[in-house]
Parts: C-alpha cells; structure tokens; sequence
C-alpha cells in the first residue's frame, strides 16, 4: 500500500486531492501536508493525518517523510498566476527552490513525485491550436517560468538519478468544492457562484478567449492515474498535455443561461489577466496522454454546468 504526502494539501487542488487519495488508499495511508496559518480543518484534518511541510524548510519535509514511511509525494505548492506576477520572487522560492528540496528528500529516501506543471508553461510563440506534447515554451510570466524550470528539472533528477517524477500540464481547474485562489482562469469557477446566487457577473477576461478547462474530478483522476500508470509505457513524464474541454467566456454563459436563463454578464476585461490568457493555448494536444496510459476525461462544459449548479445550489442555497 502506498504512503503518501500530500504538500498543499488545503489549496484549492490539494483538499480534494488528498481526499480522494484517503478514499482510494485508505485514510491512514494519505499525510495532509500543510503550512503555519493554513492548517487542514474539518473533514481534512479528522479523516486522516497531517504533519507539517513547508517546501522551503527540508528538514521539516524529512522528519513528514520518515515518520510516515512517505513513498509517494504529491507536490501542489506553487503561487497561482496573477498572484506569482505581483510576487515574482516568492513564486521561484515556492516553485522552485521548494521542488528541489522535495527532489533532494525524494532521491534520498526513493519517493516518487508528482508536481504539476501548467497550460501557463506555453507562451506566446508557440502554437494556441491542437498545442503539441513538445513544442516551443518561452512564456513571460514568472507562473509560467516556474512551470517550464519544474519540467526540467523533474526530468533531470529522474534521467541523473533514477527518482519516479511525473507530472501533467493542468489546464485551468473548475471546482464546486473549493473557491479560487488568484488564477487567470478563476472566472470559470467564479461565474458558477453568481448564477446560482442570482447575482450579475463582471467577466475579466474578453469574449472569444479560449483557454483549455477541466472539470476538478477528471483533474485529480488524471493525477493519480499517471503515478499509477505503468513506468515502461511512459515516453513522456514531465509533462503530459492533458485536455477536456475548451471554450470562451460567451459559450460557459450560454451554457449556464440554459439552466438560469435570467442570468446576465457583462465585460470588464483584466488588462493583466487578458494578457496572460491570450499567452496561453486555446486547445492542447493530449494525445501523448491518451496513448501512454489511457488518459480520458468524463465530463465536457455541458455537464459540468449542470453538476457545478446543482452541487453549489444545493450548499449556497440551503
């Protein structure tokens, strides 16, 4: 059975994922990784066990890893992509200082590790269509720098050193559970809450900007799929495209107009966030994915739309 830790483990991807990790390994098996001032709090923290482990501090991360006989690491720490651009220099220190603390601990003590990497690792150069596996990645946000310096050198401790690192290029995460936290894509997520509460909603980013979204659910099978996908079929690890549905802000409005059809949007766009959108590609390429160990999504905008307004109705309505 597999012992796993779970850094960020109450972010936005991490409380679900640890959770869905407890579900399927068994509560005792899967450690809440957290940081001061953000410890795990209700069903996170009574369903399972959590240490400490702030990716800056090894020796903290080596007493989690060694108390729980850790084997698996799944490492979400990482400033979103507006929040990283007004604070540059903590995004590296998080994304990657801390990753080379978790790659030192992890070909120490023979841990496999999972850290995502991002649609922001593109850039404006390379292809926005059908964005190939491999391919050109000169972006000009330190998010997305941060993304690029994470593939490489995943990919150089596992050729160098032998570690298990895998990861995928998340594109922007769609949850009912948790809220966003400073993403270019938050809108996606934020337009939910106004419908369902029958508030007006002021989009920041422009009609007719696609950006690559998923479903949070297909998000964290996706991660745990690949950690326990079959390592000889592997020609990529950091880091597969992984796609599931792409659309502009008018269609996700269409969509939920169906279901709430006195729902209205207007536009402001973000000059910040539009421009980190428009860097990013409209529909990736998940092919490499799909053939190497069986990537499939399960849910496309249509029901989403309708599992994101049941579910949030159902918690904000009661």
């Amino acid at each position: 059975m597999k012992k796993i830790l779970v850094i960020g483990s109450t972010g936005q991807i991490g409380s679900e994922l640890t959770m869905e990790l407890r579900k399927r390994y068994g509560s005792d098996n899967v450690v809440a990784g957290y940081i001061p001032g953000a410890e795990p709090k209700g069903e996170l923290r009574d369903s399972g066990p959590s240490e400490l482990a702030d990716v800056t501090r090894p020796d903290e991360l080596s007493v989690a890893i060694k108390k729980h006989g850790i084997d698996t690491v799944y490492n979400l720490a990482a400033l979103l992509s507006v929040v990283a651009e007004s604070k540059p220099l903590l995004a590296w220190k998080i994304g990657i200082d801390g990753l080379l603390n978790i790659l030192e601990l992890a070909r120490e003590h023979h841990c496999a590790v999972f850290t995502p990497s991002s649609i922001g690792s593109f850039g404006i150069s390379t292809p926005h269509w059908m964005t190939p596996q491999d391919t050109v990645q000169r972006p000009r946000t330190m998010y997305g720098v941060t993304k690029v310096t994470t593939e490489l050198l995943s990919d150089y401790y596992h050729t160098k050193y032998g570690v298990d690192t895998r990861s995928v290029r998340f594109p922007g995460i769609i949850s009912n559970v948790t809220p966003p936290g400073g993403g270019t894509t938050d809108y996606a997520v934020d337009i939910y809450y106004y419908a369902v509460r029958g508030e007006d909603f002021v989009c920041p980013i422009k009609e007719g900007t696609l950006m690559d979204m998923m479903y949070m659910p297909d998000a964290l099978n996706a991660a745990i799929t690949l950690m326990e996908a079959d390592p000889a079929k592997l020609v990529h690890r950091n880091s597969f495209n992984i796609a599931s549905m792409s659309f502009g802000p008018e269609e996700i409005y269409n969509e939920i107009r169906k279901h709430k059809p006195d729902f209205k949007m207007t536009y402001a766009v973000d000059p910040l966030k539009q421009s980190i959108a428009e860097s990013w590609p409209d529909r990736m390429d998940d092919s490499c994915a799909r053939d190497e160990w069986g990537w499939r999504p399960t849910y496309d905008l249509a029901s989403m739309t309708v599992d994101m307004l049941d579910k949030l109705s159902a918690r904000l309505l009661k």
